[in-house]
């Protein structure tokens, strides 16, 4: 992997996070494309540690909200009274939310490591999200707020987000999806799907620390993947910013319809290479 193609992996990665249209699709759709022969063994490292600059993005952006959030949840564990006030229970259920993830990816690391290597799969993963958005604007109420949710809500939320493990099921767009199934309205499903982006965000860079350790030639990698977090945590900061504001008064069936035509690119490429 080159400087420059870092920079673009990182730009794209700083867009595509916390839109609704899967950056890890891009991060394996844009070397294909291109004809880009990226060593195997330095996919995934890649992937997920530039994921690291958009964790920053995410962090620095919403800062006040989980600050907020960790100092009621101490608070009220300290009490002794665990759901004592919103902020402690809406750190209980971000906590919920990123079980399920979390263990889905220690038990499935093998075969979600296969399918980066996968254009098709990842093109067809794609247009699964695409149907995920249309059904959540299709169905969902949006007549809720973060502040009326349940631990039934936050669990759902988290199932869907195991979805996204999978290159070409959009994080976001699976757990905005999950959150607006349960009739959040968009900027709040947004919310929380970012805010529960973080532990998960967290866990995949520890866990990828070893594939990276074990890198080739590591010495000359480490400059890349830091050119490549950051681009991607400058672009995914204002992606974030752009995403709330757009989601006030659009709804999601425009990233459906760019998720089905890149899915139909992938798939279309596939087969004329």
């Amino acid at each position: 992997m080159t400087i420059i193609q870092a920079i673009i992996l990182g730009f794209i990665q700083g867009i595509t996070e916390f839109l609704p249209i899967s950056s890890s699709a891009h991060l394996v759709l844009t070397p294909f494309f291109l004809g880009w022969k990226i060593p195997a063994d330095q996919v995934l490292p890649f992937d997920v540690l530039v994921q690291s600059g958009t964790l920053l993005a995410v962090i620095i952006y919403f800062w006040k909200d989980l600050l907020s959030v960790l100092r009621g949840w101490v608070a009220a564990v300290v009490k002794r009274k665990p759901f004592d006030t919103p902020q402690a229970r809406l750190g209980w259920y971000l906590i919920l939310a990123t079980i399920p993830a979390s263990l889905a990816g220690v038990l499935i690391k093998d075969q979600v490591e296969a399918a980066f290597h996968n254009p098709l799969a990842t093109s067809l993963f794609l247009l699964l999200t695409a149907i995920l958005l249309v059904l959540a604007e299709r169905f969902g109420k949006r007549r809720r707020q973060m502040a009326d949710m349940t631990w039934l809500d936050a669990l759902i939320i988290g199932l869907y987000q195991v979805l996204s493990l999978f290159p070409g099921i959009s994080r976001s767009g699976s757990t905005i999806s999950g959150g607006m199934f349960r009739h959040l309205d968009r900027p709040a499903a947004a919310r929380f799907s970012f805010l529960m982006s973080v532990p998960v965000m967290i866990g995949a860079s520890v866990f990828s620390l070893n594939d990276l350790l074990q890198t080739p030639s590591l010495n000359g990698f480490l400059p890349i993947i830091l050119v490549g977090f950051i681009v991607a945590g400058l672009v995914g900061y204002l992606s974030i910013k752009w995403l709330l504001a757009f989601l006030t008064k659009h709804s999601l069936n425009w990233f459906a319809l760019y998720c089905t035509l890149l899915g139909l690119a992938g798939i279309l490429f596939t087969y004329v290479r």
